[in-house]
């Protein structure tokens, strides 16, 4: 091979290597965080989930994937909280070897606190232990719709009860190690029942501290192993004063848990109907937060606009927390999948058509 060609081809290489290690590192500094929460896949769709990550997430340069597990892993720790359909240690491994390849980073999520049952359909967590409830007079298989007499939306745990944490804890660690991540999402959003009057434990005490009693208490058991706690914001806002109301926020005071938390919890704010400039807020208590969208496209885009001007204008004290975006999936992994594969683009009002148009965007980023 000719030595001044040969010279040329290595300059070139090297150049462009450094061209693109700019441009990734311009991004990072524009929007740190760029990411999707959204179910896991069944064990029979991780393929088809690794290869949607390597043809559309990677060109635009997602860097975050919260993964809602809850109970869909083949537990070794509490193998009686499984579902039927598990996901096992080799599949999380393929998702985990696909995401480390691509820079990404994984967040597993198992519903903590509240999201313990839907309509009528109560989780394994309280089906194996229904000492756990926190309102155990309410029954799920009665569930009417919302709304109704007993204010049921979704059960939650007891935060005080003495053997909730000796369960839920090590599926925290189960899945943190098979992912191999410093990161776990603690959902912990639209929790309607706390510091229930019939709780014998709960009753009379402070909601605001008993939420952010539970915050605190799955953030130091992360902290000590050296991982990061992430939940839902909606808790940690005023739905009367900010007229967010009782989904966005809280209506029943644990807004009052956002001064009585560690800083270092992961803020993931999301609001879905309007571009409310909520970020600030937990940005200027001293929270990182994300803005996290759902399935309004120009809802989406303008809270992408409003992270990088609140992120490129804020003083470099405030400017630090403000991390990016996480787009939000809420269907089923693999009813998504279809969707997001088959759908009509002029169909405007879904989660599928709203990722195609953050992709777009973050890609001219």
């Amino acid at each position: 091979m000719n030595k001044s060609f040969l010279i040329a081809v290595l300059t070139f290489c090297f150049y462009a290597g450094i061209t693109a290690q700019t441009a990734t590192n311009k991004l990072d500094s524009i929007l740190p965080v760029r990411g999707l929460s959204i179910s896991a896949p069944a064990p029979e769709d991780v393929d088809g989930f690794i290869d949607f990550i390597q043809k559309e997430l990677v060109p635009a340069h997602f860097n975050l994937l919260i993964l809602r597990v809850d109970w869909n892993f083949k537990y070794e720790s509490h193998p009686e909280l499984r579902a039927g359909n598990p996901l096992t240690k080799q599949d999380v491994k393929k998702i985990t070897a696909a995401c480390k390849k691509a820079g990404i980073r994984i967040a597993p999520q198992v519903n903590l606190l509240g999201h313990q049952s839907w309509a009528k359909h109560t989780g394994s967590l309280l089906t194996v232990y229904p000492e756990f409830d926190e309102t155990p007079h309410v029954k799920t298989e009665n569930y009417p719709g919302w709304p109704n007499p007993d204010g049921l939306y979704c059960k939650s745990y007891c935060p005080l009860h003495p053997d909730v944490h000796k369960v839920v804890f090590p599926l925290v660690d189960e899945l943190t190690e098979a992912f191999e991540t410093d990161l776990f999402h603690a959902g912990m959003d639209e929790v309607f029942y706390i510091g229930d009057a019939h709780c014998p434990r709960c009753s009379g005490r402070d909601k605001a501290e008993l939420f952010a009693g539970e915050v605190t208490v799955i953030r130091n058991h992360l902290a000590e192993k050296g991982k990061k706690l992430m939940i839902w914001g909606d808790r940690l806002l005023d739905g009367k004063t900010t007229g967010l109301g009782e989904w966005e926020a809280s209506m029943n005071n644990t807004h009052r848990a956002i001064d009585l938390i560690p800083k270092d919890v992961f803020i993931c704010d999301w609001h879905y109907d309007r571009p409310e400039p909520t970020p600030v807020y937990f940005a200027m208590k001293g929270f990182d937060v994300a803005v996290c969208p759902w399935k309004k496209p120009d809802v989406a885009l303008k809270e992408l606009d409003d992270m990088v001007r609140f992120r490129k204008n804020a003083s470099p004290g405030t400017a630090q927390h403000f991390q990016g975006i996480i787009a939000t999936v809420w269907s089923g992994n693999k009813a998504f999948m279809q969707n997001y594969y088959q759908q009509k683009q002029k169909e405007e009002e879904s989660d599928a058509f709203t990722l195609k148009k953050l992709i777009e965007a973050l890609k001219t980023l």
